[in-house]
């Protein structure tokens, strides 16, 4: 069985990936929350704030411990706020979260990867971060920023037989997704009225297009940019 690393593993979007993926893969979560991850019934997990540089730069003997052939990068932040009214603080600890931990975990992978002649990297950004999304403009800059990083390393590790994707999920049936809507200045009913679907993204369908992307039916996909929002990303 192949290995895979997971990141925001206990909750929402993660929580279903490992529920889905664990039949056939060896899953190791990350997370901040000890006791979620040991409810989990994972192969094995890693402790860990993905916006602490000293917590995730001790993450690579585990990586290496584990040999993992399948990154998900899934943990992820949302602040809802106007630009005017964000501390630095803040846009510092998103882009830590929803950029850097990325970007870096995927250099710590790429090594046994390439010894392997093989290896998926899935990012897990956001119809925001196609579009633009007002009052949230650090985190679609953070999820902008996976989709240019998706196709750049997608070229890097073309030739070693190693995938790199981005799906963009819209609104999701998460805690999350209802999270951001009390942040917001609108009601569900008032956002499932502006999706072409009239409904949320249901976790299930991140987490079964991300098995097919790590399968190799999807070897030839890669560099890509997936919009999974109910039609959002077309208009309405």
């Amino acid at each position: 069985m192949k290995n895979v690393l997971l990141t925001g593993a206990t909750r929402g979007i993660g929580k279903e990936i490992a529920n889905i993926l664990k039949q056939d893969f060896n899953i190791y979560g990350v997370a901040r929350n000890e006791a979620l991850l040991k409810q989990a019934n994972l192969a094995g997990y890693y402790v860990c704030n993905l916006q602490s540089e000293q917590e995730l730069s001790q993450i690579s003997e585990f990586i290496n411990q584990n040999e993992i052939d399948i990154l998900i990068n899934n943990a992820g932040e949302y602040i809802y706020s106007s630009v005017e009214t964000s501390s630095y603080s803040q846009i510092s600890n998103i882009f830590k979260i929803n950029s850097v931990a990325p970007i870096f975990l995927s250099s710590l992978v790429t090594p046994y990867m390439k010894s392997k002649k093989w290896g998926r990297i899935i990012n897990i950004g956001s119809i925001s971060g196609v579009m633009g999304e007002a009052y949230a403009s650090a985190y679609s800059a953070t999820k902008a920023s996976l989709i240019g990083f998706t196709k750049a390393l997608a070229l890097e590790l073309a030739q070693d037989n190693i995938t790199v994707n981005t799906i963009n999920p819209g609104w999701v049936e998460t805690d999350l997704g209802k999270s951001s809507i009390e942040d917001s200045d609108f009601s569900k009913e008032e956002i499932i009225e502006c999706i072409p679907q009239k409904r949320f993204v249901e976790p299930c369908e991140i987490a079964n297009l991300i098995k097919y992307l790590i399968s190799e039916q999807a070897k030839g996909i890669t560099g890509q940019s997936i919009n999974l929002c109910a039609g959002l990303s077309v208009g309405y």
